[in-house]
């Protein structure tokens, strides 16, 4: 049944990855001597050339470039959606969610920091109109947080922000946490409703370890770089557990030290490959990249007929997205080839 319900899906999936860059080609891009000249590299590939090819000097930009590499990202994700029978949609519903929070999150903190917003989203707002309720233009426009809430009636979010307005003042931090929260909450309960038991397995190893993971990373931030207390961590976690174990949550939030957190996190599942990576490297961040790179990857080799094989190329594709920006901006800063290619693997 997975084989009929599949075998289409995964047949274009196959040919989108095959388009995707490997090593090679990041390293060829990162050792380019100018942005233009990236910018041409981008134009030659199948992913990108038709995004790229009107792209002239002055619109090489962070914010103009990003743009359009996330126009590339929303269109495999639309390509994918109107291939999709009813139950993939049904998923890729679902994720979408990841990319509403994330263009929040970017309007939040334009909203906050007064600066301008580089928040061209009027390319994307044919792709939202299909997929979602919130008015992107008017989002994009928000210049207070009342504008910004108002641009959020009629959707899922609207009742959570506003509610959290109403109960006094707060940070841009706080709004992305209740997000963040709202989204994982969603994720855990809904996916229960629309996937077979064979496929919660397989995404709740996916799900399940980020959400993990994500709780490691703000754990070690909180007590080696805030020095937060453990009461205020606990405050800031994700309310829900996969292979984490309540006793082991305790120590690493309640550790005065990076040797102890080190210690109690080398006990967890993830420990080897924590503790290693802590010691050599006190980059939380790309402790949580590396793993969840093996867990996707790994997931979607294994399980090409299953809804794994939808959920794993969106990951890369959005990691492929970071590496390149990445890679644009330590060559626009003169960084060496060596010293690029070192910052695009961290993503």
């Amino acid at each position: 049944m997975s084989l009929l319900t599949y075998s289409g899906i995964t047949t274009k999936v196959r040919a989108m990855e095959s388009r995707l860059f490997t090593e090679e080609q990041f390293r060829e891009m990162a050792a380019l001597e100018d942005v233009h000249s990236a910018a041409d590299y981008l134009k030659q590939q199948p992913a990108y050339a038709g995004i790229f090819s009107g792209l002239d000097d002055s619109m090489l930009h962070r914010g103009n470039i990003e743009r359009l590499l996330t126009l590339s990202l929303y269109r495999d994700f639309a390509s994918l959606y109107r291939f999709g029978s009813l139950k993939q949609r049904r998923f890729l519903d679902l994720y979408f969610m990841h990319y509403e929070i994330d263009i929040m999150k970017r309007a939040l903190r334009h909203v906050y920091s007064k600066q301008p917003a580089e928040m061209d989203l009027s390319e994307f707002r044919e792709f939202f109109e299909k997929h979602s309720s919130i008015d992107l233009v008017a989002l994009s426009q928000s210049e207070s947080l009342e504008e910004f809430l108002s641009s959020l009636k009629g959707s899922i979010y609207y009742d959570l922000l506003a509610g959290l307005a109403e109960n006094g003042k707060c940070s841009s931090f706080d709004y992305e946490l209740q997000l963040d929260l709202f989204y994982f909450k969603s994720l855990w309960k809904i996916k229960n409703k629309i996937l077979s038991k064979k496929e919660l397995k397989i995404l709740d190893e996916c799900f399940g370890s980020k959400i993990d993971l994500l709780n490691i990373q703000w754990m070690y931030r909180s007590t080696q770089y805030y020095h937060l207390p453990a009461a205020d961590i606990y405050s800031l976690l994700i309310p829900i557990r996969y292979r984490l174990k309540p006793e082991q949550i305790n120590r690493m939030a309640e550790a005065s030290t990076r040797e102890e957190f080190l210690a109690a996190a080398s006990q967890t599942v993830y420990g080897n490959l924590a503790n290693t990576f802590l010691q050599k490297n006190p980059d939380a961040d790309g402790l949580y990249r590396q793993i969840m790179a093996r867990i996707y990857s790994t997931a979607g080799r294994k399980n090409p007929y299953s809804i794994a094989i939808l959920n794993s190329y969106l990951f890369f594709k959005e990691r492929e997205m970071h590496r390149i920006i990445t890679i644009l901006e330590g060559i626009r800063y003169g960084l060496s080839a060596s010293e690029i290619e070192g910052l695009a693997a961290k993503q």
